[in-house]
């Protein structure tokens, strides 16, 4: 049976997980042992130069590390240093090791990442085994095979006990399925067919009782436990749009300070000259072995972008892997990061922004009819229906002390349907008994030539104005009363829609209530508009009409009728206990069935943009206090010794600790590429402003501090 008003909605509304997000957001848990230990190898796997060249940035840095490499053994090999041989393959050695650490680092905070994923990838191989599975042949009989020989399309029965061998559609009985392997709830899950949400069996689960028979929808590799896999272990990691325009400007940059860079040695020279002849050779010598390869290549790595161009992938790998924890399968990082861009939100109110399961709170008689009479008349309708809605109604008939005086099993059920909005049951004598939207039931009567009492429009304007949903019941052309059916407003969701209006996101609620129960709960929640009595159709046209405004839209569904919007919407997140369908139609699957973490994913993409933003504002900052630490100390010859206002002891000294603040920052902003900045619900200008404040003043100023540090603490002079 259906619900009576919903229409955008499937009438069974998903099993909620339970607990706190935190308590289930690592399913099954990781085991993060020896992960340090194998990014260090990895660290070192990943200097192979097929590997290197993917990240411009570091890898001018590590040729960069190669040619001093190559003047530590040769100073002179690119022209004749006026300086002692011995202390200019010492800095020379010291340049080479501190850049091949900055190398290092930059690998280890990616290997870090990656190792994380392939920990959880290994969680979930562990759930993943060959089993043997009970192949339905076409003549009825059954073979026993390995479940790796499954093709879509097989059917399979699956008995208690055993375990689920591939993603399928239930075709054909009724059971408990242990789903916790993957979602982490303990709970089980009744699985049926003919329903949207709980016809959907996942292989690697286990079915506690009954049969069931299954046909199977996934190829062998091609499950979503492989896809969530292949997620998490990086295989189908390909750069999104914001993360390929980012590398490009670091590309960029790195070309400019290149080229700037390069054109110092002539320009060095002419002035060394010019200085030579006023202040003698070693005035003019100095600035030439100031502009030595070492010197100069020490020069670009500190001002090119290092810190954001060594951590912009372990940043969008550890935002990849935040999706993952919350049991969420991505299709690709594109969809990710699409979340953090999303403008709009549409929501279904049943199950997502209402707890779904509206309760009967009372009988209202019509007609003088008692409440009696209402409740007897409304069990009559409900005994057939197994909806929660329709046993919340014979739970508070039998309140009542009332019952049927009919024989049930020679009565007949009518289930609901879009088209008639009602449900209810025929009787042996050929009465029927009717409950359902108040216009389909007015309609019922008056088809009967039946009369509708004046009073039904107040009834129905009180239910409504109380933010619930009303029913109609009725027994042949008799119209007895309404049932009023509360709808309650999940906590706490107020302030989060109030925390993504603030970001700039607008939220629509999609109710096939009508306008006024709609506008009730739709300000009750808080939500920005919502669209009354809506269709299938109606989600396709109001995403449509967002994304002409050039908006990003997100929505969650779990049935067939949503898959065309899933696929129209930007970000389309199914229910794992959907449809087939829904899930291939969607980018995004929820293992754990909550159509309210499409809310936490806008959350996690919005995290992954702020957190390269701040990083990249650091690490851009950074280069002017890098400036001024090595170019007034290495060119102090050409007068412009006045600006070392750090007063670093020497160039030598200035260099090397540079580099070295350089090379230990990476390491150092580790764990906030891999947590994330703090997600903090701000207007775009709000935070630009944080970030310029935060992260550009203070990228600014933590230089200055850790290179004088630094230079007190080296030996050098």
């Amino acid at each position: 049976m259906g619900s009576y008003t919903d229409q955008s909605s499937s009438s069974r509304p998903p099993r909620i997980p339970q607990g706190s997000r935190d308590t289930r957001r690592h399913t099954p848990k990781a085991d993060m042992r020896g992960l340090y230990q194998r990014a260090i190898r990895e660290s070192f796997v990943k200097l192979n130069p097929r590997i290197a060249v993917k990240n411009p940035v570091m890898f001018v840095v590590w040729l960069g590390t190669i040619v001093t490499f190559i003047v530590t053994i040769d100073p002179n090999l690119f022209g004749v240093i006026q300086a002692d041989i011995n202390q200019q393959r010492l800095l020379n050695g010291l340049i080479t090791l501190i850049l091949f650490f900055t190398v290092l680092f930059a690998n280890f905070a990616e290997a870090v990442a990656e190792g994380r994923g392939k920990a959880q990838a290994d969680a979930l191989k562990a759930t993943r085994s060959d089993t043997i599975a009970r192949k339905v042949q076409a003549n009825g009989s059954i073979t026993e095979i390995n479940s790796t020989e499954l093709r879509r399309g097989d059917v399979v029965k699956a008995i208690a006990g055993d375990m689920i061998p591939a993603d399928g559609e239930v075709i054909a009985g009724i059971g408990s399925v242990d789903e916790s392997a993957i979602t982490g709830e303990s709970a089980p899950v009744l699985k049926q067919p003919g329903t949207d949400i709980a016809s959907s069996v996942t292989g690697g689960t286990r079915l506690l009782s009954d049969e069931l028979t299954i046909r199977i929808t996934a190829d062998p590799g091609q499950g979503f436990i492989d896809r969530m896999i292949a997620l998490v272990e990086g295989a189908e990691r390909t750069k999104t749009p914001n993360e390929i325009a980012l590398t490009v400007l670091l590309a960029v940059l790195t070309q400019v300070f290149l080229i700037v860079v390069s054109t110092i040695p002539p320009f060095a020279g002419y002035i060394a000259n010019f200085i030579s002849t006023i202040y003698g050779a070693e005035a003019g010598n100095s600035l030439r072995a100031g502009a030595s390869v070492a010197i100069l290549i020490s020069l670009l790595v500190a001002l090119i972008p290092t810190t954001i161009g060594g951590l912009l992938s372990a940043i969008g790998i550890a935002g990849m892997d935040r999706v993952a924890q919350f049991n969420v399968i991505a299709t690709s990082g594109r969809a990710v990061e699409a979340c953090g861009d999303i403008n709009t939100l549409v929501l279904d109110k049943t199950g997502t922004i209402t707890l779904g399961n509206r309760m009967a709170d009372e009988f209202i008689p019509l007609n003088g009819h008692s409440v009696e009479d209402v409740a007897r008349v409304s069990l009559a309708a409900s005994v057939f229906d197994d909806t929660p809605e329709g046993k919340s109604i014979v739970g508070l008939a039998e309140k009542y002390r009332v019952g049927v005086d009919f024989d049930t099993s020679l009565a007949e059920g009518v289930e609901f349907s879009a088209k008639t909005r009602m449900s209810g049951t025929d009787l042996p004598n050929g009465k029927q008994v009717r409950k359902g939207a108040v216009d389909a039931i007015k309609g019922f009567v008056r088809s009967r030539n039946g009369r509708v009492p004046g009073e039904l429009d107040a009834a129905y304007e009180r239910v409504s104005r109380l933010g619930g949903t009303p029913l109609a019941v009725c027994f042949d052309n008799d119209l007895y009363g309404v049932i009023y059916l509360k709808d309650i407003v999940k906590p706490g969701l107020r302030e989060r829609f109030d925390q993504l209006r603030r970001m700039g996101v607008k939220t629509i609620m999609l109710t096939g209530d009508n306008r006024i129960t709609a506008s009730v709960i739709a300000q009750e929640a808080g939500v920005d508009d919502f669209i009354a009595e809506a269709t299938p159709e109606d989600k396709i046209e109001v995403i449509r009409s967002e994304q002409s405004q050039g908006k990003l839209v997100a929505m969650t569904g779990d049935g067939t009728n949503d898959a065309p919007a899933l696929a129209q919407a930007n970000v389309g997140l199914a229910m794992n206990s959907g449809t087939q369908a829904a899930k291939e139609a969607a980018n995004m699957v929820d293992l754990d069935s909550d159509p309210t973490k499409l809310i936490d994913l806008v959350t996690i993409g919005k995290q992954l943009l702020i957190t390269r933003g701040a990083l990249t504002t650091f690490s851009i900052a950074n280069d002017i206090a890098k400036y001024f630490a090595i170019i007034p100390t290495i060119f102090a010859a050409a007068g412009i010794g006045a600006l070392n206002i750090m007063a670093l002891k020497s160039a030598q000294s200035a260099i090397i600790s540079a580099l070295i603040y350089n090379a230990l920052i990476i390491p150092a902003l580790i764990p906030l590429a891999l947590k994330g900045v703090k997600f903090r619900p701000l207007t775009a200008d709000q935070l630009l402003q944080r970030n310029i404040l935060l992260y550009g003043v203070g990228g600014i100023i933590a230089p200055f501090i850790a290179i004088k540090l630094i230079d007190i603490i080296l030996p050098l002079s």
